[in-house]
């Protein structure tokens, strides 16, 4: 992606989506890399006895796409400052995780520039499992 400048940015303007497509596989190496080997994130027979259908995404996770999809929008001279969401529900494996945001604020503030964004990760049916600020 192109580098974005403070003066490219417009509040109200929407970052462009990220699609992520998490498979067991990628849980599997997610929790070998977090240490959170919950088998709820890799083992369906245990998921279901648990009372899920299936097996789930990470929250971190998930929370690590959004931060992808802002890092990617800003580029490599841009800083991601602070990340923070909310887990609102359970995002599934083999499903799309969309990654969505828009511009709320653009300011200055001793010598730096900031952007205030909304963000948040949805499931294909347009149900929000995890919003999140920046």
């Amino acid at each position: 992606m192109q580098q974005l400048y403070f003066e490219d940015i417009t509040e109200g303007s929407e970052i462009p989506a990220l699609v992520k497509y998490p498979t067991t596989m990628q849980l599997v190496k997610y929790a070998g890399a977090s240490g959170d080997y919950y088998q709820i994130h890799y083992d369906k027979d245990f998921a279901v006895a648990t009372g899920l259908s299936g097996v789930i995404v990470h929250g971190w996770l998930a929370l690590s796409f959004l931060g992808q999809m802002v890092t990617d929008w800003i580029g490599e001279k841009g800083t991601l400052v602070k990340l923070s969401g909310s887990y609102r529900g359970m995002n599934k494996v083999h499903e799309d995780v969309i990654c969505n945001g828009k511009v709320t604020k653009k300011y200055s503030e001793a010598g730096r520039n900031y952007a205030r964004l909304e963000i948040w990760a949805e499931n294909p049916r347009a149900r929000k499992r995890l919003p999140g600020t920046l």
